[in-house]
């Protein structure tokens, strides 16, 4: 099972940003999806998860009404867009899947991860 994530880059504050994760040799309606993200000297965190059909979708509150989840199964990839970006949402965004099919915000949940992207916010 690979997943990849890929989308991230420099944004000055208030911009936007859009990251995708691809996944292969995974049936990948059966996962549900999350996104972590770690920013430098700090824990991995809970951003966001989705359902394995996208149904329900979940997210941190310090995301809410900023960030969007989504999905398509059709091409196997998950997405998260990113809107009216903070200097505080600077990361390496990760995603993962898990069996638990109304996805999670708890890491141990998940089975794979991907390797990451790096979100940087300048102010």
């Amino acid at each position: 099972v690979q997943l990849q994530a890929s989308g991230g880059g420099l944004v000055q504050t208030g911009g936007s940003l859009r990251l995708s994760c691809a996944a292969s040799g995974v049936t990948f309606s059966n996962y549900g999806l999350g996104w972590f993200r770690q920013a430098p000297g700090k824990e991995r965190e809970f951003v966001s998860t989705i359902s394995n059909r996208g149904g329900s979708v979940s997210y941190t509150n310090s995301v809410k009404g900023r960030f969007t989840i989504s999905r398509d199964n059709a091409k196997n990839t998950m997405y998260l867009q990113m809107n009216s970006l903070k200097p505080e949402d600077t990361a390496v965004y990760l995603c993962a899947a898990t069996l638990f099919s109304g996805g999670s915000s708890y890491m141990l949940h998940y089975d794979y991860w991907g390797q990451g992207t790096l979100v940087t916010v300048s102010s």
